[in-house]
Parts: C-alpha cells; sequence; structure tokens
C-alpha cells in the first residue's frame, strides 16, 4: 500500500522588501512540508494572487507601499473568507496587535524573533488555531478611545498623519509619503496631541489605530 505524504502548507509572502522576503522563503523551503508558492510586494499584487494561486496562508507585514497589511486583512477577510492571514512584524505595540486580532488575523510574528517561531506560527495557524510570539503585549479588550472627539478640527494633513501612523510608519516615513520634512511631521504630531488632548506619543499611537478602525 502506498502511503502519500501531506500536501505542503502552501504560503504567500507579502513585503515590500525583496531581501527580507528571500531570507523568509529560504527559512520556510528548508522545511519539507511548508511551500512558498508566491510573493508580492503590494496589497494589490497580493489581491491578484492570492485568486490565482489559492494559498492556505499569506503572511504579510503591517507597512505596504500601497496600502497596509491591516487593511489587506480587512479585504481578505471579505474576499477570501477562507484564506488564513499571519501577520510578521517588527511592530509589537498592543494597538497594532489587537487591530490584527480584530480584523481576524491568526497570528502575529516578530521579524526579530528566532526562524523557527514563523515555522512554528504557519503550523498552529494552518492547524486552526492562533499564534503570538512570546512576550507581546496582547489586550484583554478592544480599547475604545473616544475617537470623534475632535475629527471636524483635524486638517487633512492631520488625518494622513493619524493614518500613516496607524499603518506604523515612522516619522521619516510619513515626511517622505507627505513630502514634508520630519520636523514638519513632528509638528503635526504636537498639534495632534494638543487638539486631542492626548500626553504622549503612545497614546497617540492608540488614538490613530483606533481612529483608522473606523475608515476601514
Amino acid at each position: 500500500m502506498t502511503i502519500h505524504a501531506p500536501a505542503p502548507i502552501r504560503v504567500l509572502l507579502v513585503d515590500d522588501h525583496p531581501l527580507l522576503r528571500d531570507g523568509v522563503r529560504m527559512r520556510l523551503h528548508a522545511t519539507p512540508h511548508i511551500r512558498v508558492v508566491g510573493e508580492a510586494g503590494s496589497v494589490r499584487e497580493a489581491e491578484l494572487l492570492a485568486a490565482s494561486l489559492q494559498p492556505d496562508i499569506v503572511v504579510t507585514d503591517i507597512r505596504m507601499p500601497d496600502a497596509s497589511g491591516i487593511q489587506l486583512a480587512s479585504l481578505f477577510r471579505t474576499r477570501f473568507p477562507a484564506l488564513r492571514l499571519l501577520v510578521l512584524s517588527m511592530h509589537q505595540d498592543a494597538e497594532y496587535v489587537r487591530r490584527a486580532v480584530a480584523l481576524d488575523v491568526r497570528g502575529y510574528v516578530l521579524k526579530d524573533g528566532p526562524g523557527h517561531q514563523l515555522v512554528e506560527a504557519i503550523d498552529a495557524v494552518h492547524a486552526g488555531e492562533r499564534y503570538f510570539s512570546p512576550g507581546l503585549p496582547l489586550p484583554a479588550e478592544p480599547a475604545a478611545p473616544p475617537v470623534t472627539r475632535a475629527w471636524g478640527h483635524l486638517t487633512p494633513k492631520e488625518s494622513a498623519v493619524l493614518s500613516l501612523l496607524a499603518d506604523g510608519r515612522s516619522n521619516r516615513e510619513i515626511a517622505d509619503a507627505l513630502g514634508a520634512s520630519v520636523r514638519t511631521v513632528e509638528t503635526h504630531r504636537l498639534h495632534l496631541r494638543r487638539k486631542l488632548r492626548i500626553d504622549g506619543q503612545a497614546a497617540l499611537v492608540k488614538y490613530a489605530v483606533a481612529y483608522a478602525d473606523l475608515q476601514v
């Protein structure tokens, strides 16, 4: 009697850094039961490849050039409900994790963790479980800051800064996206904190993520 090995887990990698994708692909291909069947450098590419390749799992970063991995999760939840998403990110802020969980992302792995964690995460997610890197600050319940209190007073640039903060962008990346200087971005952040009566940068990020949730 011939015993057939189970089909490998089919993975679509989504990250805008080719060098990082190369490293992840090599690590996964060293695991016999996992195969990277496609790679995308943008959310749009990922959408097209997911439709044609029908992978089991999508491994995505939070930050992408045309949208965020969180927006990809929102899109895929509607268009590809059978697909399981796993975030591979450098961001360990609880608000990013909370937002991913709210969109049914099945796993969240830190990029600076050991390679075996990604393999463990893929195995767990494929088995219908959840996986989060050890030490991630998982909130017990979703935060709900009063994000509507000052919308009418925000300028278009301030709203754009909030959206980019929610995607995990640094001041330099926000400046590049807006065609502004880092000092100008810092000024926008200061004005936002004053208008919203927010104390501290961490609280501003928390507000930004909640604000972005209502834009999805």
